[in-house]
This record gives structure tokens, sequence and C-alpha cells, in this order.
């Protein structure tokens, strides 16, 4: 029974040094920490008289024989009292019948986490102790000295946060079915270092963006290494993206790193949507060539560049003439230079109609169009995600 009872609450203070931080779970949302934690409150039923005015100390045996706030931890996953090499509990009770009672203890709380800034985030987690069966009516809850009742350990230290701020704060919680209760807020505030996520996430998905873009200096008739480069970084993508989720919970918003890397994502699959493009119209550039080839030259086919052909003097003037492009000169024969005459009428295929000629040129056109898109890939390529990169860094940093 609790010391005047019937009466007005009995005020017990508290104060906590927090001894370590040990770990903070993103996947869990939870956080671990160890801590002293000292209850302060005045049962005259324990006083006695003494002359040197000093209190008596006991352990954990005389606990289970006296009355003791009855407070726990809000939203707790785990929790244990260290036991090595005794239970570290201590009770002292002062002549004038006031009592401390003290205990190391390590607990594990839930921590609402928003990742919605993930891993250039803060997070605000809250360690909240509550007198388990009496209400403000019975126990009143109070930090003993303030802000000042909470002390940590300078070595504090998280490989992944900087520890910003420790504070504390108490407010009452309602229970529909049974009251008010004084609850008490350890708060601390953690920042996440963001150098680890650099080097593992942002820095390698950068590289696979700038290395995608090589393949806009690769010849595009070299189908195998710009395939295979471009098969490569989409892949690569892919494993970043996978790795960093696997260490985090399911949530279903999206994350700061989840817009990075699925922009860089997005890139390097352009850029083989890029090669594509330029592959495809390749093709359709080089059927219309060889189509404007055949027919352009109808008649060189098997033939070399200039030949000459003999014609005996049987045709007659009108049908030599009507050889356009064909020069002729009189030709007599070495062997009976008397007998017959012969002319020699020699075909350039050098010469071309001026519709010839445009549709080479247009075909030159098609040429430089295509190659053209790999030279401004290059250029637009990186200038948006540089341009991607400013507006990131500077809404999320």
């Amino acid at each position: 029974m609790r010391p005047a009872f019937g009466g007005p609450a009995i005020p017990v203070g508290v104060d906590v040094q927090v001894e370590s931080l040990d770990s903070i779970s993103e996947v869990d949302m939870d956080f671990t920490m160890t801590l002293y934690l000292r209850h302060y409150w005045k049962d005259e039923r324990l006083s006695f008289t003494s002359t040197t005015n000093k209190s008596m100390t006991f352990d954990g045996r005389l606990v289970k024989k006296i009355w003791v706030p009855d407070v726990f931890f809000v939203h707790s996953k785990r929790s244990f009292i260290h036991d090595t090499t005794t239970e570290n509990i201590m009770l002292r009770v002062f002549p004038d019948g006031h009592v401390l009672y003290s205990l190391r203890v390590t607990v594990t709380a839930a921590c609402n986490m928003d990742f919605s800034r993930f891993p250039l985030d803060s997070q605000t987690c809250s360690l909240e102790l509550e007198s388990y069966a009496y209400t403000d009516e019975d126990l009143m809850l109070y930090w003993k000295s303030g802000d000042e009742s909470l002390t940590t350990d300078d070595k504090i230290s998280l490989s992944q946060f900087l520890i910003q701020k420790f504070h504390t704060t108490s407010r009452l919680a309602f229970y529909s079915s049974t009251g008010w209760y004084n609850r008490l807020y350890i708060n601390f505030t953690l920042r996440r270092h963001i150098f680890f996520f650099l080097l593992q996430t942002y820095f390698p998905a950068t590289l696979m963006v700038m290395l995608s873009w090589v393949s806009f200096w690769i010849d595009r008739r070299a189908v195998p290494a710009r395939v295979s480069l471009g098969i490569t970084t989409v892949l690569t993508m892919s494993t970043i993206i996978t790795g960093v989720n696997a260490s985090m919970p399911r949530v279903s918003y999206i994350k700061a790193v989840d817009i990075y890397l699925w922009v860089s994502f997005v890139f390097v699959f352009l850029s083989v949507l890029e090669y594509a493009a330029v592959n495809y119209l390749t093709t359709v550039q080089e059927r219309r060539e060889r189509k404007l080839r055949e027919r352009s030259l109808p008649c060189t086919c098997g033939m070399s560049h200039t030949r000459t052909m003999m014609l005996d003097g049987t045709y007659s003037e009108a049908d030599t003439n009507s050889l356009a492009g064909y020069t002729e000169a009189p030709m007599v024969s070495e062997e009976e230079p008397e007998k017959h005459e012969h002319m020699t009428v020699t075909l350039s295929v050098s010469s071309e109609s001026t519709t010839t000629k445009k549709k080479r040129l247009r075909a030159f056109q098609i040429i430089q169009n295509t190659h053209a898109i790999d030279k401004y890939s290059r250029m637009i390529f990186p200038g948006s995600y540089i341009f991607f990169n400013l507006i990131y860094w500077s809404v999320y940093s």
C-alpha cells in the first residue's frame, strides 16, 4: 500500500543518467538505451532514529518487502535490470523517511521515424515513463530537478548518428478505462551522418550514370560494346537500389534516397534507349542508301569505272549519237586498217544526273542526323543530371 493512502497524491521525483545509447534500428524502428533510473519519495513508515543522521543502504532483497513506485517504460519492446554480478538495484533510506531507489536498466523502445528525407534526415525519439497502476490522484511523477534531472555521458556516440540534444518534458496521459496518469519524457534528437551514404550509395550511383554516358562516344556500329555497357550499368543500378531497400523498413512513401536512385536509374535506362534509337535510324539509313544506289546506277552492274565499247560501221549516226554519256573516237584496227572502221565509245560512270545527286545528298543528311543524336546526348544528358543534382541537394541539404 502506498504511503499516505487515502490522502493526497504522493510525489515521486525522478532523475535519469543515460549511460549509453546502444543502437538505432531503422528496420525495426526502435532504439536501445542503458540508463540509471532513480526515484525519490518520502515514506514516513521507514523513518528511524539516528544520532549521526546517516542513511542506510540496502540491496534489491529489501525492495520486495516495501512499497516502491511501479514505474514502467511506455512503448517498450524489451527491458531488463542488469544482474551481473548481483542485481543492479540500490535502496537508500534516510532517517526522516526519504527514500532513494536506483536501478540500472537497459530498455528497447519504439521510435516513430520519418524516412521521407532519408538519409538526409533527423529523428526525434522519446523514452516515456509512467506509473502502471496509480493515477495522478494517487501518485504524482515529476522531474526532480527540471531539465537538470537528465544527465548524459559525454562519450556517448553512434556510428551513423550525431546526438544533437537531450531534454525532458512531462504531460498527462489519458486512458478511457482507467483515467489520467503522469507521464515523463526523455527526448533526444539524432542527425544522421551523410558521409557513409555518400560513399556507399550516392557516389556509386553517380559513377554508373557517368559510365553510361561513355556509350555516346563509342562508334554507333560497335553494337556489342554499347549494348553490354548499357546492360551492365542498368544491372548495377538495380543492385544498388535493392541493397539500400534491404536495410530499410517497407514504408509506403518515397524516401529522398529513392528519388536520387530512381532518377539515376532513369538516366541509365535512357542511355540504353538512346542507342536503340541510333541503331534503328542507322539501319533505316543504310537500307535507303542501298536502294538509292540500285536505282541510280542500273547500267553499271559488272562494269569497271570506264569502259570502251566497239561499234562497227553498220550502226547509223543516229544510233551512236543516242548514247548519252559516251565519248566517241574513230579507231582503226591494227591488223586490217583498210577493211573495217570501228568507233570507240567510252562510258563514264562518274557522270550523274541532278536527281541522283539530290538523293545522295538526302542520304548524307540522314547520316548526319544519326550522328547528331549522339552529339546532342553528350550535352543533354550531363547537363540534365547536373541540374537535377543542384535541385536535389538544395532541397534536402
